[in-house]
């Protein structure tokens, strides 16, 4: 057998809490692992970025420490799921760019990043979002750019908490179903091109209302997982292999 010489880990960025290899939701993804950090940006060390072979984007303090902490995330849960550690490069439109044999997504705000990744043999695309519960005034604003109708409807009865709760949640699971999809498709697409048809207990689904390509379009059926972590909600879309 061959001896791996193996490549010390650099030490953990000061701006970032050690990383927590952990699955919130309520069903399992074959061959699917989960990373996350907390991170501050007043601790930002910009040398931390040359360590780790992270490139440094431009921008501000908080933009830097939030792309550290994702890559980083990215970065060891590589490592988990094929052995060898990597950073995802970054395409012109702005999105990461796996190595072969892998699908991932990365999330960040807040104060908090996390990367899932998972072989392309158990999944075809996987899409990760992480969002603040939108206040109740400002959720009521927003509702009619995130929902389309029939959501919209699904939100009479509800009180002021639960309707947050689910106008956030729409707007997160719109989020992940563009990054599973989006490597696929090739194309943008916006909130009105999805509803969330059904919500309960960490599972939900999610229906096509466009034509994408001539695989993925109007009806097509998807499904999303949900959860709460130290008071963020966190949604997954996971396109089985």
């Amino acid at each position: 057998m061959q001896n791996r010489r193996m490549t010390p880990t650099p030490p953990l960025p000061a701006c970032c809490t050690p990383l927590l290899d952990h699955w919130p939701f309520p069903e399992a993804v074959a061959g699917a692992r989960l990373l996350s950090t907390g991170f501050d940006p007043a601790r930002l060390d910009p040398e931390d970025f040359a360590r780790w072979g992270i490139p440094q984007p431009r921008g501000v303090s908080k933009r830097q420490a939030e792309y550290l902490a994702g890559r980083l995330c990215a970065h060891q849960a590589l490592r988990c799921v094929t052995g060898r550690p990597g950073v995802p490069a970054t395409a012109e439109d702005r999105s990461p760019v796996w190595p072969a044999g892998v699908v991932g997504s990365i999330t960040h705000g807040a104060g908090w990043a996390a990367a899932v990744v998972a072989s392309n043999t158990a999944c075809r695309g996987i899409g990760l979002d992480v969002e603040r519960l939108l206040a109740a005034t400002r959720a009521e604003r927003l509702a009619g750019e995130i929902l389309v109708p029939d959501e919209l409807a699904q939100l009479n009865g509800l009180d002021e908490a639960s309707r947050a709760e689910r106008i956030t949640l729409a707007f997160s699971f719109k989020e992940s179903l563009f990054k599973a999809l989006y490597p696929m498709v090739r194309q943008r697409f916006y909130f009105e091109a999805a509803q969330v048809t059904e919500l309960a207990e960490g599972h939900a689904r999610l229906r096509l209302l466009a034509d994408l390509t001539p695989e993925w379009r109007t009806g097509v059926e998807l499904r999303g997982q949900y959860a709460e972590v130290d008071g963020r909600l966190l949604t997954l879309v996971s396109i089985p292999a």
